[in-house]
This record gives structure tokens, C-alpha cells and sequence, in this order.
């Protein structure tokens, strides 16, 4: 039986939404040309919110948004066998997705604690998945369209 690591995901969108919608997306310092959107792991004790907030916090240095939705289910993928070694006992991730938003004048800080990205930028939805690491990119498809189909973006 696989083991998943339970996880929440962020889908931040700039300051300047509704009016201009824009993701962030932050590139790993560890894996070259791997980008993501920010997401960890849920603590014990902690309930996804806590976990959102704390873990934006810890990767991108401000929990200054405001929370637009959440998916309503936990999806969960598996990690590429290379990765797989590294994340033991896990197999792969079951998450949590939130869509939020910067609140504005929100600084975004990746000279965090332990960082985890050494860079960022905010992309329209067309551009996102010439970005996004090619494993998570069928639950970025699902969430996406989800929060799309709901009038969201």
C-alpha cells in the first residue's frame, strides 16, 4: 500500500487580482529548472489552514494573503523515482489546494530560514505550464480547471 504525505498547495495570484490574473510560481534551489507552486507538509496538530499559512511563511517569506477557495477533495500524486529516494517513507503527496491572494503591499522574501527557492516570477495561466515540473503538472491541470470552471480566473 503506498504512503502519501499529507501536503498543502498554494495557487498564489498577484496583489492585482481580479482586475489581472497572474500565478506565482517559484523556481526550487535544489532542483535546477523545477518550478512550483509554494506547498509542505501539514504538521501534527495542525489543520490545513494553520499549515498553509505557516508553510508561505517558511518558503516565501510572508503570510499576507487573503484565502479566495479551497478544492474541495485532497489529491495526491506520486513522486518520480528519483525524488522518491529522498522523500522515504512517502511514495508520494496528498494535498490540500488553496487559492489565495496577496494582500497588497505583501513582500515576497525567498532569503528565508532554509530556502527553498532561489527565484520567482508571476505568470498568466498560458504561460504556467511551460514552467511547472512535468510530474505535478496533471494535478495543476485538475485544480486549475476546477477553480476556472468556478468563475475564479
Amino acid at each position: 500500500m503506498k504512503k502519501y504525505r499529507p501536503n498543502v498547495a498554494a495557487i498564489v495570484l498577484s496583489s492585482k487580482y481580479p482586475q489581472k490574473v497572474e500565478f506565482f510560481i517559484a523556481q526550487r534551489s535544489d532542483v535546477e529548472d523545477s518550478w512550483q507552486f509554494p506547498q509542505g507538509g501539514i504538521d501534527k496538530g495542525e489543520n490545513p489552514k494553520e499549515a498553509l499559512l505557516r508553510e508561505l511563511k517558511e518558503e516565501i517569506g510572508t503570510d499576507e494573503v487573503e484565502i479566495i477557495a479551497e478544492y474541495p477533495d485532497w489529491v495526491s500524486y506520486d513522486f518520480p523515482k528519483t525524488i522518491a529516494k529522498k522523500m522515504y517513507p512517502y511514495d508520494g503527496q496528498r494535498q490540500k489546494y488553496f487559492l489565495v491572494r496577496l494582500k497588497p503591499g505583501a513582500k515576497i522574501d525567498l532569503d528565508t530560514k532554509e530556502p527553498e527557492f532561489s527565484k520567482y516570477k508571476f505568470v498568466p495561466y498560458e504561460e504556467l505550464f511551460k514552467y511547472v515540473t512535468f510530474f505535478k503538472r496533471p494535478v495543476y491541470k485538475k485544480v486549475l480547471e476546477y477553480f476556472k470552471k468556478e468563475g475564479y480566473f
